[in-house]
């Protein structure tokens, strides 16, 4: 007897993700064989299979005409077939899972550092929940359209100036550009965020009332704070009527295509006209002329905040919650928190990479080899890249970093620096106004990298049997 796990999905999720599973389960049970089926349906996943399940199970079945993550079964053997296939044979389909499964390809293991980085994300992924992970999948969602059209917006002043939106403009190329990024791929920003938060709490009857929601925030001038308070209201709002609403079975399939979609987008969407959209567009109004009009000082304080949260845990909620920040703002046109955040999120493994470079006693041979991928992470603004060292050291790693963090944060505010992107690295440097003050921005960077690998030199202390150039002349011993 074999303990078998399945999923079951159709384009609809209606009345073949529910005929798939049941052909599973009797095909499962007439071999003598147990199956729990999860059903990816329109109302979300049920009976959904946990960590315990798959590592007991013997065979994974997809029985699935949409697409299906099978990050979940790394290592198990895995038979992917249709629900038409499980409808007409259950039996047969478990007989030849069974026969015919092959195992899910493992990443290759060892000290490469990106594997370390890719180890690290994927462990922190699976370890949030709750209202953490709702908004990070509404922003993960978000990313492609702020960084789509934070380009072409930049593409489009290149060509025709900064006034390439008036109408004496119109038809030409740089126009044209403009109107793809501000009007189409950034009005989309907000939406998709909201929409995407209530998709992460309720799943697919979620997401058009957070769609919904998200609109309203946008042409109410709640912006993305509004955004985020839209896709929650609209993903629990959903995600309670879909647990308590009952109703029988031969109007069941109303349910996800239009009694949740219908009572939850009325409910957020008369909650944003009439009790939250203006004072939250008030609050972002307020936020947004302050950050304008800050003085050095205030941006100097204001810098080293957002670096030093950038570097504490690299990658994790309170980097996040930075990033989130200075993201949310560039729909409202601040933009020079952005460009802070990401200086500050490159230095910390430039740093590292420049220390193990430099300073060769004070790391391992596979530290100073991890430290030539650290340097591709870095360009290409990936803080996590800082995860593997700081794990073998953090008392001396995170405060070296957090200090270089902060004075790139912080260098970039005074200088004014601004980033119309969220992500990049230095490969939108060169792109035409993808960034203010590019020379000093490029100094702040600089700055946040010597001093991450000047702390690291005044912290970490040289391992014994290990000389100045790198050479292991006696026996190799850890760092004090």
């Amino acid at each position: 007897m074999a303990h078998i796990v399945a999923i079951t999905s159709c384009p609809t999720g209606i009345a073949h993700t529910f005929m798939a599973a049941e052909g599973l389960q009797r095909g499962a049970e007439s071999l003598g064989h147990t199956i729990k089926v999860e059903t990816q349906g329109s109302v979300g996943a049920e009976n959904t299979l946990t960590a315990a399940d798959i590592a007991a199970a013997e065979v994974v079945i997809i029985a699935a005409d949409t697409k299906v993550d099978l990050s979940r079964f790394v290592g198990k053997r895995i038979y992917e077939t249709s629900t038409k296939a499980a409808i007409h044979d259950g039996a047969a389909v478990v007989k030849t899972a069974l026969e015919q499964a092959k195992v899910q390809m493992v990443s290759s293991t060892g000290v490469d550092l990106v594997d370390q980085v890719a180890a690290a994300k994927a462990e922190r992924a699976a370890s949030i929940g709750g209202p953490y992970k709702h908004l990070m999948t509404g922003v993960s969602y978000m990313l492609p359209f702020v960084v789509a059209g934070g380009l072409l917006i930049a593409l489009a002043f290149a060509f025709g100036g900064i006034y390439v939106y008036e109408d004496a403009n119109r038809g030409t190329l740089g126009w044209a550009l403009f109107q793809i990024g501000a009007p189409s791929a950034f009005a989309l920003m907000v939406p998709i965020l909201a929409g995407f938060i209530a998709f992460s709490i309720a799943d697919r009857p979620g997401l058009a009332p957070g769609m919904i929601g998200g609109m309203l925030a946008s042409s109410t001038g709640s912006g993305f704070l509004g955004g985020i308070l839209a896709g929650f209201i609209a993903g629990y709002a959903t995600l309670w009527l879909n647990r308590n609403l009952n109703l029988p079975k031969t109007l069941s399939g109303l349910k996800p295509v239009l009694i949740l979609p219908l009572l939850s987008s009325l409910f957020v969407g008369l909650l944003m006209i009439y009790v939250i959209g203006q004072p939250v567009s008030s609050a972002l109004n307020a936020l947004t002329a302050w950050l304008q009009s800050m003085e050095q000082s205030s941006a100097l304080i204001l810098g080293l905040i957002l670096g030093t949260m950038m570097a504490f845990d690299m990658g994790g909620p309170v980097n996040k919650a930075a990033y989130t920040f200075a993201t949310g703002l560039l729909a409202s046109q601040v933009t020079t928190p952005m460009a802070a955040v990401m200086a500050a999120g490159m230095t910390p493994p430039l740093g590292l990479a420049l220390a193990t470079l430099l300073f060769k006693d004070r790391f391992t041979v596979e530290e100073r080899e991890a430290g030539k991928a650290a340097a591709v992470l870095g360009i290409s603004f990936i803080t996590e890249g800082a995860i593997p060292f700081a794990a073998k050291d953090p008392f001396r790693v995170i405060p070296s970093i957090m200090v270089g963090s902060a004075v790139a944060g912080a260098l970039s505010m005074v200088f004014g620096a601004t980033l119309a992107v969220p992500h990049g690295g230095i490969f939108v440097l060169p792109i035409p106004n993808a960034v203010g003050n590019l020379p000093m921005y490029t100094v702040a960077i600089l700055a946040g990298t010597l001093v991450t690998a000047g702390m690291l030199y005044v912290l970490k202390r040289p391992i014994a049997g290990v000389s100045e150039s790198g050479a292991v002349v006696a026996s190799q011993g850890a760092a004090d």
